[in-house]
């Protein structure tokens, strides 16, 4: 799954957008809700069709006899392109105008989602998932960044409100909406969403956009290169955890273990080399400063763990739903919802205790609360769905609600104002780098009898692993309280 919940930062990157009123190309009011429209409608794809689509894996996979190591990659081919490309994204939008660079993003991301249709083959639906995944690097940050350039400092408010309440109706709808067409129609015809709307955004902003201006950037092509092949090949390394015999079924060889135990090392070193190319690079995406940063680097390793964790889960559940359960594609999406109705419920009221109290005990509790609904839902397996599946996804949502706006704050709270646009776009990235492991390590621990309850219990450790992280990283509340002390 790619995208089944809110991102920790993305209202950081609107508010990180200078105020057009400041460089002199304010838009003409009537103009704004247009944009707006346009901009929440180009972020809805992407939502949408990250949400709806872990629904249709069971059914997918059946269709093309696939095992859970190849089908992965349906989700983890738009993951990695995703991860690995959102910050040249951004900075696309910068050189060539967000509005232009939201346009041609969205007329890819609606031709690769009809090739993601028509697909005859797991191969060339992998490919257009990659294809997907590059157009959503530039549509998302692109999206954003178009929010922030064409509303003032001081309606921003209400304008992040539509778009984080859009969000949250997209996230909370997508399964069962996918479920939905799924049952009805078949798995493809949770791609053919997006080719409407795609015509739709480039329509709306054809007419309504403003005139762009643009910024002269360098892109850090090599560091993007580097990250893409050291993440592909962590990914596959992980699929490969469990018995060879099931990593066997279609078409799919089996790999030896000194052959994953190699690639894993190569996926290492090549983290490794990003690390030291990032330091020498004149554009780096994640500059050497930032990193050297304990409270923002402290956060975004527990954003690594935390956002793995659940994305173990996610991939896991609809199988179990659907093959074990016998649930059809709608009523497995309809499980989904007491997830995503309690974070876009639930944030704001949470966001506004953190203000109170400081984010360190929410940060914690968040991915605590979270563990035990891992454990919870493991241990629930034979229960009834209330008590296995409902309950245990209240609680996580719970969790996520206590935690996404305390994360979002500190994040942007840990770095200079300067710095709040690209801190926001190397947090969600993390976040999409998180799913992509998390996806692919469930994928292989779904291999044994037991990994389902092997997969929870790995996504509880790390649960509780990023609350140990957050308990022991400087807060930007706490560095503030102790400074005026």
């Amino acid at each position: 799954m790619v995208q089944t919940f809110v991102e920790p930062c993305g209202r950081g990157i609107i508010d990180a957008e200078p105020c057009p009123e400041e460089r002199g190309r304010e838009v003409l009011p009537a103009r704004r809700p247009m944009v707006l429209t346009a901009c929440v409608l180009a972020s809805s794809m992407a939502f949408i069709d990250a949400t709806a689509l872990p629904v249709a894996l069971p059914r997918l996979r059946a269709d093309f006899g696939a095992d859970l190591a190849s089908v992965q990659w349906v989700l983890n081919g738009y993951m990695l392109a995703l991860a690995s490309l959102t910050l040249i994204g951004g900075a696309l939008a910068d050189v060539y105008g967000k509005a232009r660079m939201l346009a041609v993003g969205s007329v890819l991301f609606g031709l690769a989602s009809a090739a993601c249709a028509l697909a005859p083959s797991p191969a060339l639906l992998i490919a257009a998932r990659v294809v997907q995944g590059a157009a959503a690097a530039i549509v998302t940050p692109a999206s954003l960044a178009l929010i922030g350039a064409t509303y003032p400092r001081a309606e921003r408010n209400r304008a992040i409100g539509v778009w984080a309440a859009a969000s949250a109706l997209t996230t909370a709808g997508g399964p069962v909406l996918g479920g939905w067409l799924t049952e009805k129609f078949g798995w493809p015809s949770v791609f053919w969403i997006n080719p409407p709307l795609a015509l739709v955004v480039v329509g709306i902003l054809l007419v309504f956009a403003p005139k762009d201006g643009v910024i002269q950037r360098r892109f850090d092509v090599t560091g993007a290169v580097i990250l893409a092949v050291a993440l592909a090949a962590l990914a596959w390394a992980l699929s490969q955890i469990g018995p060879s015999d099931t990593h066997t079924g279609g078409n799919t060889p089996a790999w030896s273990g000194g052959m994953v135990t190699i690639v894993a090392g190569l996926a290492i070193v090549g983290l490794a080399v990003y690390g030291l190319w990032e330091r020498r690079s004149k554009h780096p995406m994640t500059p050497p400063r930032l990193a050297q940063n304990n409270t923002f680097l402290g956060l975004n390793v527990a954003t690594l763990m935390i956002y793995a964790a659940v994305s173990i889960m996610f991939f896991l559940l609809p199988f179990d739903l659907v093959d074990r359960r016998g649930l059809s594609p709608t009523d497995a999406g309809l499980a989904f919802l007491p997830f995503a109705l309690s974070i876009g419920l639930l944030s704001g009221v949470f966001g506004g205790l953190a203000d109170r109290i400081g984010a360190r005990a929410l940060l914690i509790a968040g991915p605590t609360g979270a563990a035990f609904g891992y454990i919870w839902m493991a241990l629930g397996q034979e229960e009834s769905l209330m008590v296995g599946v409902i309950v245990p996804m209240t609680l996580l949502g719970l969790s996520f609600a206590v935690l996404v706006a305390p994360l979002t704050a500190s994040v942007l709270s840990s770095v200079g104002q300067m710095d709040e646009g690209l801190a926001s776009g190397i947090n969600n990235a993390a976040s999409r780098i998180a799913q992509l492991a998390g996806v692919a390590l469930a994928a292989g621990v779904a291999s044994f009898g037991s990994g389902y309850e092997v997969g929870l219990a790995v996504a509880a450790v790390s649960s509780i692993g990023g609350a140990f992280i957050a308990a022991i990283t400087p807060t930007p509340d706490a560095l503030s309280s102790s400074s005026g002390s």
